[in-house]
Parts: C-alpha cells; sequence; structure tokens
C-alpha cells in the first residue's frame, strides 16, 4: 500500500489532534461527573436516587462513546505515522477525500 500523495497529511494531521484535545477534555469532565455522583452520600429520596442512576448510567454510555472515538483518533494518528492513513481497512481502497474531510478518523470507506 503506497501512501496518499494527493492528501495533504499535515493538515489531517492537524485536525486529529485537535479532536484529541477536544476528546481528552471531554472525557475528563465526564469522568469528573461520575467520580462525583459516585462520592455522594446517600440519597434518602427513592426518586432522586432513580435520576441519579440514570445520570449515571447516560454518562457511562458517554464515556465509552468518547473513549472510543479517541481510540479511532488515536489509530488515525498512528496510520498517519506508519504512511498507511487514508485506506479502508478492510477492502484496502483510498478512502475519498471528502469523508476523511467530514470524519478524519475514518476507517472505512462507507
Amino acid at each position: 500500500m503506497k501512501r496518499r500523495e494527493e492528501l495533504d497529511i499535515d493538515y489531517f494531521k492537524n485536525l486529529l489532534l485537535k479532536e484529541k484535545e477536544r476528546l481528552e477534555k471531554e472525557i475528563a469532565e465526564v469522568s469528573r461527573e461520575l467520580d462525583t455522583i459516585a462520592a455522594e452520600d446517600a440519597i434518602d429520596d427513592a426518586e432522586d436516587m432513580a435520576e441519579l442512576e440514570v445520570d449515571n448510567d447516560r454518562d457511562k454510555a458517554v464515556l465509552a462513546r468518547l473513549k472510543q472515538e479517541l481510540a479511532d483518533v488515536e489509530a488515525a494518528l498512528q496510520k498517519i505515522a506508519e504512511g498507511t492513513y487514508g485506506f479502508d481497512e478492510k477492502t484496502g481502497e483510498p478512502i475519498p477525500k471528502e469523508r476523511l474531510e467530514a470524519y478524519p478518523a475514518a476507517r472505512t470507506v462507507s
């Protein structure tokens, strides 16, 4: 597999680095919120407890999604370092530039 010479790799690397920074900040915020919920004193009201459990479950789902997005960004940065960025992981075909511009961490054509 050869490099995608038509892609401005520095442009995509900068996009990915900015996205990585944003995701790391969001992960830290959601993690802090989860830690705060876990550290709260016992709640007497069953309705408040149920609401906290829903919030906690939602925050856990958001955190899992953010961590997956971060893993995708880090994988894309690794591909840039290896010279394999911009190729579909399944087929080896080039990912259209428009798709990479919309989602720089794209792993596949679709």
